[in-house]
């Protein structure tokens, strides 16, 4: 079996690393985050963190931000004031290659960012496109009822297979959030309609098929799901690479430095679903 650490047969180098980063926002001081995002956010960073009625709303924004500055600077050599990024018209973010090429090499970046209830994922590839989501299980009901109504027939009659309660919960959150995570990999977000493309689900955790939606194929795409700390649901969608088997570096906690990531297999690509 391939471990994270082998070179193909070859000899060329692994295929880069999918890259994800699970931040609280209790490992970032309100202080700390406040004087952070002064000196790093950009003016439209600083104008959308003035808007937020409330002070845990502003905090979460002011964390997520800081993580994506800081990440962008350790992977490219941008400084984190220095980072240019741009919107595309969905709102979808973009760091801008200065035009000598990035310092830390002139590849390309893709980055994705979700928060959720004080916490906060980044997701970063150096090819493809990837897309990311944070849910937590303690949100209450509200809204769940609307969520599955946008999802697949085959999709709501597993969900209501499940006990109510907390199981039905989970199965509705992990289909979220791994839709939320490829309609945000392909640039779409909810201009995808949901119940276009359908996954099925292993228990506890895994995908098992995906139906992509008109124009794509399922097995260019890798899921990942993982519940980095109780009760709070993360997945990841990735375009596959077919250079060899990646892996993943699962980084937790605000990144002060390059710090040794907990390494692991990235799941085969999606089997397609009838």
């Amino acid at each position: 079996m391939t471990t994270p650490t082998d070179h193909p047969a070859d000899g060329a180098p692994p295929p880069e690393p999918v890259k994800l980063w699970f931040c609280p926002n209790d490992d970032l001081p309100p202080d700390l985050a406040a004087l952070l995002a002064r000196h790093w956010l950009d003016e439209h960073e600083r104008r959308t963190a003035e808007r937020f009625l409330f002070e845990r709303d502003r905090r979460q924004y002011l964390v997520a931000h800081a993580l994506v500055r800081r990440v962008l600077a350790l992977e490219s050599g941008v400084p984190e004031a220095e980072a240019v990024i741009w919107r595309s018209a969905r709102g979808r973010p973009f760091l801008r290659k200065p035009v000598d090429g990035l310092p830390r090499g002139s590849r390309e970046l893709d980055f994705n960012l979700s928060h959720a209830h004080g916490y906060n994922v980044l997701g970063l590839v150096r090819r493809h496109r990837i897309g990311v989501d944070v849910e937590r299980l303690d949100r209450g009901r509200q809204g769940f009822d609307a969520i599955v109504r946008t999802f697949a027939d085959a999709e709501r009659y597993w969900i209501a297979q499940a006990p109510p309660g907390r199981p039905r919960d989970r199965r509705v959150l992990r289909l979220w959030t791994l839709k939320e995570a490829y309609s945000k990999a392909r640039g779409l977000g909810l201009v995808l309609p949901f119940d276009s493309f359908a996954f099925e689900l292993a228990e506890p955790s895994g995908v098992l098929g995906f139906r992509p939606p008109p124009g794509d194929v399922a097995h260019r795409w890798r899921f990942l799901e993982l519940e980095p700390v109780p009760e709070v649901l993360v997945a990841a969608a990735v375009r596959a690479d077919t250079a060899g088997p990646p892996v993943f570096q699962f980084h937790h906690g605000f990144p002060w430095s390059r710090g040794a990531p907990r390494l692991c297999p990235l799941p085969e690509p999606a089997r397609p679903l009838a």
